[in-house]
C-alpha cells in the first residue's frame, strides 16, 4: 500500500491486554475479591494498601501512570448497597491516594471518576471500584489523539515500591488532615 492509504493500520502490539479482554465475558470472576483473599501476594498484586472497609490497588490496565483503584472490601456493585462508613473510607483514601502520588510522582492534576455498568465503561460491574488517575500538562499529545494508545512512563513494580515506601508513615483512610 502506498505512504497515505486510508486502508493501510498501524499496529502497536499489546499482549498483555488478553487476559483483560478475556475475562470481560466470565462469570464471577473478580480480581479484587482474589486480591483480597490473598494478602500474603499484595505485592505481586501491586495491592498499595488495605484498611477494615477498603483495598487500594494498581490498575493493571492504567491509563497513565500511577493510575489506582479504589474498592471496598464488600463485592458490592454501586454505592446504594454501601454503608455510609464505606463511602466516608472510599472519599478519605481517594485524599490520601492523591496525596501520596503527589509526593511520589507531582501530577499536576488527577482524574477521579467511576463507571457503573458494563454499557458506562465498567471493566469489573460487579464490584465497585473508584478510579484515580495521575494527570500532567501536556500528556494528552500526539500518541492518545492520534493513534487512541497510552505512554506510559514507569514501570508498575517501580511506582509500587515507591509508594510503599512512601507510605508506611501516613495515616490510611483516617480523618488526618
Amino acid at each position: 500500500m502506498s505512504e497515505n492509504s486510508p486502508l493501510e493500520r498501524n499496529t502497536l502490539w499489546a499482549p498483555w491486554r488478553i487476559k483483560y479482554i478475556q475475562g470481560l465475558g466470565g462469570k464471577g470472576d473478580c480480581f479484587l475479591c482474589d486480591y483480597l483473599a490473598r494478602p500474603e501476594q499484595d505485592a505481586e498484586h501491586h495491592v498499595l494498601w488495605r484498611t477494615e472497609h477498603a483495598i487500594v490497588v494498581f490498575n493493571k490496565f492504567p491509563y497513565n501512570n500511577g493510575h489506582l483503584l479504589i474498592a471496598p472490601k464488600r463485592h458490592i456493585p454501586d454505592f446504594e448497597q454501601a454503608t455510609d462508613e464505606e463511602l466516608l473510607v472510599l472519599m478519605r483514601l481517594v485524599r490520601d491516594s492523591q496525596r501520596i502520588l503527589k509526593k511520589a510522582i507531582a501530577p499536576h492534576g488527577f482524574n477521579v471518576g467511576m463507571n457503573f455498568g458494563r454499557c458506562a465503561g465498567a471493566g469489573l460491574p460487579e464490584h465497585v471500584h473508584i478510579h484515580v488517575v495521575p494527570r500532567w500538562n501536556g500528556d494528552t499529545n500526539f500518541m492518545p489523539v492520534c493513534n487512541d494508545t497510552d505512554v506510559i512512563s514507569q514501570g508498575l513494580d517501580e511506582l509500587y515500591r515507591q509508594l510503599v515506601e512512601l507510605s508506611e508513615n501516613q495515616p490510611l483512610g483516617g480523618s488526618g488532615g
